[in-house]
């Protein structure tokens, strides 16, 4: 068997009815790929999926997790055994929709001595894959343009992008060498962003970083899939990870400064959902203590209460 240019890693939870769809599209890549599907301790018939494609393709090989520990602790398992001189991942209810994306991310890659490559994701609605194609990131032409740390860290800003258009969402691919080379990857306690912690380590690192307008990844979006309302853990990690970013060596004026947005972005979110939970719990004092808190976290938090409050008034109001 050819030795792989690309290790395609698939981190599958109860990903039946999509997982067959994913492998395909990765097998189908023009460039030599293997890919490695870690099954995360799921209930349904994933991994038997798995299992039985890999007893008929040497490209593909499953490993299991005893039990469920999220994306970046799978994603971890396959980094320890990839082979490729690139590897990344494709999430297992995406697909790649074009046979050339991954020779064509390898050549810029190499055209622009990148050790990180990632291009807009095309959107796709669940049910509607053969409708129109929206980009995700952005909507003008990107052509090639480098990502530097600050930049990249300002674009996961949802007060800047949101909608699912944060650079966190972006699949590059990336250099197994320098991430061996710099001892990179994934915060496998972090279930929300941990594609945000890696990539901001390796920029910090100094990873060169380019992007480039879609060559072939279909997100799919699918109803539900991705709430609003994260719990308040979820964001309480990512306030802990922005601070060990932050206590990294080497980290430019610039990269701080927007560290510092996307931590007290992340402290607004907590304060929102710790509110919330208060309020369901009827605890009022974990509600007031939600109160005890730095003053622009605690502005956004007054304002996102008096526009719920005035939301119900009206509600109320047209129903008399």
């Amino acid at each position: 068997m050819t030795d792989p240019l690309v290790s395609v890693l698939i981190a599958a939870w109860s990903a039946e009815t999509t997982l067959d769809r994913a492998i395909d599209s990765a097998l189908a890549q023009t460039v030599p790929v293997e890919v490695i599907v870690i099954d995360d301790a799921s209930p349904d018939g994933t991994a038997a999926i798995a299992q039985a494609r890999a007893a008929a393709d040497p490209r593909l090989r499953l490993l299991r997790q005893t039990d469920n520990q999220g994306p970046g602790a799978a994603r971890n398992r396959g980094l320890e055994i990839a082979r490729g001189a690139w590897i990344t991942v494709l999430d297992s209810d995406d697909f790649f929709c074009d046979p050339d994306r991954l020779a064509r991310l390898t050549a810029l890659a190499r055209a622009e001595n990148a050790q990180f490559v990632a291009d807009d994701l095309w959107r796709l609605e669940e049910g509607a894959l053969d409708g129109p194609r929206r980009r995700m990131i952005s909507e003008t032409p990107l052509g090639v343009t480098r990502l530097d740390a600050a930049r990249f860290v300002a674009g996961n800003l949802s007060s800047w992008r949101g909608g699912r258009r944060e650079y966190g969402f972006l699949k590059p691919i990336m250099e197994r060498r320098f991430l061996r080379a710099n001892a990179l990857t994934y915060a496998p306690d972090i279930r929300l962003g941990e594609d945000y912690v890696l990539y901001t380590q390796a920029l910090i690192a100094g990873a060169r970083f380019v992007l480039t307008d879609p060559v072939g990844y279909a997100a799919v979006v699918r109803r539900g899939s991705l709430s609003a309302e994260h719990p308040g853990a979820a964001h309480k990690r990512l306030v802990t990870a922005d601070r060990a970013l932050l206590a990294l060596p080497h980290v430019d004026r610039d990269t701080r400064r927007a560290l510092r947005a996307h931590m007290m972005e992340q402290r607004k979110k907590l304060a929102w959902r710790q509110l919330i939970d208060a309020k369901k719990a009827a605890d009022p004092v974990a509600f007031v203590r939600c109160f005890l808190a730095p003053p622009p976290v605690l502005a956004d938090l007054v304002g996102k209460l008096g526009k719920e409050i005035t939301l119900r008034l009206g509600h109320r109001l047209r129903l008399r």
